[in-house]
């Protein structure tokens, strides 16, 4: 299996990549944009080995894409360990000793590791266990994962060659299906290559598009159902997908064809982004449709025995999830993938930091970096200065402008100790309403960033309780009073 890793680049650039993989094999699959595979064996014969058939390619993909800072490639017995073999091709200097089991080379814009063939344990022993979590690891779209990793660290267990060591029935005892995945894939064992036959033909599906539709949105909404369809139809036959091929024709007459490989199951919302990245790549290549497409299909290529999944009791997935899931991909769909946001909390003192809204992609996508976050910089972390619960439920888009006065009406100022100048007793909104202050607290001083003049902020923070019943966080900053979050 070779595997050829550009690092994280953007979606149309699937497209410049796969037509240049397609001058060596019409088989190479896209896993995600940036991470191609395909298999050796064939065209290894007629390029002359795996090193200079690894060689050709990553050069030639390296010239497709020219915003690649460096392309790497890694030939190995699977998946999981030809991706690794990538990535650590670009951060090798010196090439691998032959006699180790594995060798590379460096060439002008990329590199090259080969691990030889039954040679993927050794090779992966020595790699971190964090690994298990990289993105071409099956374990990366997994729930859990994170735990499993966190469990094996504080039993000693630092490497994958650690893990390869344990027994598998104990490792499947104590950890489950997951355990057993990661133990089989120290053990340089790429379970879903063995186990994947040909789907069957009565699985493919494939919609006409009413009027043609000239947007990728649309044209991702139709796939949706599609991809339900084909998931609903492969697992009533105790079926996963891992290979796909994906075909959309225009009414000019183009048609783009390309294989998907997913490193675990394909589910609907997988199917979708695929779908919409090939289509940015084809919309944006030389060979780019002139006309609105009229068709689409979606191919099963490769299926495998569905391991099954158990359904979580407390705080795990579950069925009503799922289909909340399915339903905010329809509305994605519909209107685009930034139309639908959900909340994530992030490290930071005010409560503008402490909350925000990220598009649903990118909060299924946080978990690897949460993976890869050191452990002295989680949300929770003592940030100096940041009020204590209960937080605020409503944040301002934009600091409403007020006015706190005294009961003289003086401004209420404070002082560089942190003292209130007298105590606030009238509120005043931005439309001129004014109302009686009956409780306060503060004011909570915060001085951030001091060491940037350009970037620093001093704001004295106030908890104000109104003769309506209703609170409010409101600051008094370089002289002006500002409402920023309101209270439940």
């Amino acid at each position: 299996m070779v595997v050829v890793d550009l690092g994280d680049i953007d979606a149309h650039h699937c497209e410049p990549v796969a037509a240049a993989l397609e001058q060596f094999t019409p088989l190479a699959e896209a896993l995600r944009p940036g991470l191609h595979a395909f298999g050796a064996r064939g065209p290894s014969r007629y390029f002359g080995g795996e090193q200079a058939l690894s060689e050709l390619a990553a050069e030639a993909v390296a010239g497709a894409v020219s915003s690649a800072s460096r392309v790497g490639a890694g030939v190995a017995d699977g998946l999981f360990a030809a991706g690794l073999a990538a990535r650590m091709a670009t951060r090798t200097r010196e090439p691998a000793d032959p006699g180790a089991g594995w060798s590379g080379s460096r060439l002008s814009a990329s590199a090259v590791l080969v691990v030889l063939p039954r040679h993927s344990r050794p090779f992966l022993a020595g790699l971190p266990l964090t690994f298990l979590g990289d993105p071409i690891s099956p374990l990366h779209v997994e729930d859990g994962t994170e735990e499993l990793l966190d469990v094996l660290w504080r039993l000693g267990i630092r490497t994958l060659g650690d893990l390869a060591e344990l027994s598998e029935a104990d490792v499947l005892g104590r950890f489950g299906w997951p355990g057993l995945l990661a133990h089989r894939l120290a053990c340089g064992i790429d379970d879903r290559l063995l186990r994947a036959r040909p789907a069957p033909e009565s699985s493919a599906v494939e919609a006409e598009i009413a009027p043609p539709a000239d947007r990728i949105e649309t044209v991702a909404f139709m796939a949706r159902s599609l991809a339900e369809d084909m998931v609903d139809r492969l697992a009533r036959d105790g079926l996963d997908c891992v290979s796909i091929g994906i075909e959309a024709e225009s009414d000019s007459g183009h048609a783009s064809r390309r294989r998907w490989r997913h490193e675990l199951r394909f589910d609907a919302a997988a199917v979708v982004d695929r779908m919409r990245w090939q289509l940015d790549g084809w919309y944006r290549s030389p060979e780019r449709p002139t006309g609105p497409v009229t068709l689409i299909r979606i191919i099963p290529c490769a299926v495998a025995p569905a391991d099954g999944r158990q359904i979580g009791m407390w705080g795990e997935r579950s069925e009503a999830g799922e289909r909340a899931a399915k339903a905010l991909a329809r509305v994605q769909g519909l209107l685009g993938p930034e139309a639908v946001t959900v909340p994530r909390l992030a490290g930071g003192r005010r409560p503008a930091d402490i909350g925000r809204r990220v598009p649903l992609d990118t909060a299924a996508r946080s978990r690897e970096a949460k993976r890869t976050r050191k452990k002295s910089e989680p949300e929770d972390a003592p940030w100096s200065g940041r009020l204590p619960p209960p937080h605020p439920a409503m944040v301002l888009d934009k600091p409403e402008p007020i006015t706190v006065t005294d009961c003289g009406g003086g401004p209420v100022t404070v002082s560089g100790r942190g003292e209130a100048s007298t105590p606030p007793r009238l509120f005043t909104d931005s439309t001129g309403r004014s109302q009686t202050i009956i409780a306060w607290t503060g004011p909570w001083p915060l001085d951030e960033r001091w060491w940037r003049p350009s970037a620093r902020r001093r704001q004295a923070r106030f908890q104000i309780v109104l003769d309506d019943g209703s609170a409010h966080l409101c600051v008094l900053e370089n002289g002006r009073w500002h409402r920023e979050a309101i209270y439940d």
